[in-house]
């Protein structure tokens, strides 16, 4: 279980770095433009979501279904409580300052903000990348660098140019300008992810993911996850619940 959590927060940016918004689109193509701006006009503008989520983890040694409870304040927290056969067997809460979740099963927590976080995995990590992930939008803010752009088959690709030490890919639905895919690469490293959405669906008004899959690549080892987001609504009401509860044991990462 711990595995599946920290996923969330340390292995999918993996081969992420910072980001500095920018008031202008980087991109000078036209038709670029146009659908840069239509992704973050679709963006699900939403005070507050929950639901239920299905996530499957899968690596080289095993694979496990597990049932998350979901709740999301938009820009200010991720609270997330596994349970497996009814039985509830961890909780998260991710802040933009702070990271935190504990483990029944083996009573050990992880507290910390995000540098920590970032110090461990060498890079540097935030809670915009994770949100957006979550719900369907570039995790890199496509308008603060130039990309090169094609009209495909498949959709619209913005894909950075050769020679960048982070390779990014990433691939907009023709339908609604919602992501059907983003990979990021580090060839020298030999490390990467790749996400991609099956499906939207449209609850409230709100174009949010249905199905998103996550293949996590570092040298022969691939860790997988499938997500399924279930019974979903809007703007309501929401808490955090979290404690973690004495006499756990910490984990450290240094």
């Amino acid at each position: 279980m711990k595995k599946l959590i920290v996923l969330f927060t340390i292995a999918l940016f993996a081969v992420s770095c910072g980001t500095t918004k920018r008031a202008k689109i980087a991109t000078e193509d036209a038709e670029a433009v146009s659908v840069i701006q239509k992704h973050y006009q679709n963006e699900a503008d939403f005070k507050t979501v929950m639901g239920k989520l299905r996530a499957v983890y899968q690596d080289d040694e095993r694979t496990q279904s597990v049932n998350l409870s979901f709740r999301m304040e938009k820009d200010k927290a991720i609270w997330m409580s596994a349970s497996i056969l009814g039985f509830p067997v961890a909780k998260a809460y991710i802040t933009p300052e702070r990271v935190s979740y504990y483990e029944k099963v083996t009573q050990t927590y992880f507290d910390g903000d995000f540098s920590l976080v970032s110090d461990f995995v060498g890079t540097p990590l935030d809670f915009e990348k994770l949100q957006n992930l979550l719900i369907g939008q570039a995790i890199y803010d496509l308008r603060n660098e130039k990309y090169d752009f094609s009209a495909t088959g498949r959709g619209f690709q913005f894909a950075s140019a050769e020679g960048e030490f982070i390779k990014k890919m990433f691939l907009l639905n023709p339908s609604n300008f919602k992501a059907s895919a983003q990979q990021l690469t580090q060839e020298k490293d030999n490390r990467g992810v790749t996400i991609t959405y099956s499906d939207y669906q449209s609850t409230d008004g709100y174009i949010f993911p249905e199905e998103i899959k996550i293949i996590a690549n570092e040298g022969n080892s691939s860790t997988n996850i499938e997500l399924t987001y279930r019974s979903l609504s809007f703007n309501e009401e929401v808490t955090f619940p979290f404690e973690i509860p004495s006499g756990y044991e910490e984990i450290s990462l240094k």
